[in-house]
């Protein structure tokens, strides 16, 4: 039975999560000939002051981003 996890930022709609759902179920399975039925998927979301990147958290950086193009 694979168990794929996902880790993603707050925000995305209930249809996206459902339509990336659907499409790695379809790739796992197909990949590793197996149903569709065994395939379990855990979707995580992180807020933006809980995900890291660099040393830096996801709103650090949007903000560093924004400031670089006010200049």
């Amino acid at each position: 039975m694979p168990i794929i996890e996902m880790h993603m930022m707050v925000g995305r709609t209930t249809e996206q999560k459902h339509k990336v759902a659907a499409a790695v179920t379809e790739a796992v399975a197909r990949s590793l000939e197996c149903s569709a039925d065994t395939v379990r998927i855990l979707i995580t979301e992180h807020a933006a002051d809980g995900f890291f990147v660099a040393g830096q958290t996801m709103a650090q950086r949007a903000a560093a981003k924004a400031q670089e193009l006010s200049l």
